[in-house]
């Protein structure tokens, strides 16, 4: 079953919309991977929402920030797809509609990601280079990673 994407800005999601969200992300960001970190940055409201739905229920998220908000490239961030639904590749799906997103809403080729390291094999699928070295991020090792 593929997923239903819809693409919203922080005033067009529904307050329920929101709250699957944030517990999506926290499910996974918090609670499965053990890391006590701010999850609500502020960085929300300027972010176009990449939502991943499938019967209605949300299980797969980005967020996207056009070139310079946060780096001098546009961005990809929070991607997560919820435990039970990673079997199903939904991960390649939300990450190939982002990338889509990115192209069509800002006109950027050019796309930095902050990835776990651990999952640089599923970027560099999706045409992301590794860029740099290794850092710690939440505790967790990420590695900065760019798709031109």
């Amino acid at each position: 079953m593929s997923l239903k994407i819809e693409v919203k800005t922080f005033g067009e999601l529904t307050t329920i919309e929101l709250y699957a969200m944030l517990q999506l992300r926290s499910a996974v960001f918090v609670v499965e991977q053990d890391c006590v970190y701010q999850d609500m940055d502020g960085k929300d409201q300027k972010a176009l929402h990449i939502l991943g739905f499938k019967n209605d229920i949300l299980v797969a998220y980005t967020r996207i920030f056009k070139p310079g908000d946060y780096f001098d490239y546009a961005s990809i961030g929070r991607v997560v797809v919820r435990q039970t639904e990673r079997a199903f590749k939904y991960g390649y799906a939300i990450m190939e509609a982002s990338i889509k997103a990115v192209e069509l809403r800002f006109g950027a080729t050019t796309i930095k990601i902050s990835a776990q390291e651990h999952l640089q094999q599923f970027y560099n699928n999706l045409g992301f280079s590794k860029t740099g070295t290794s850092y710690l991020e939440d505790g967790i090792p990420h590695i900065a990673m760019l798709k031109t």
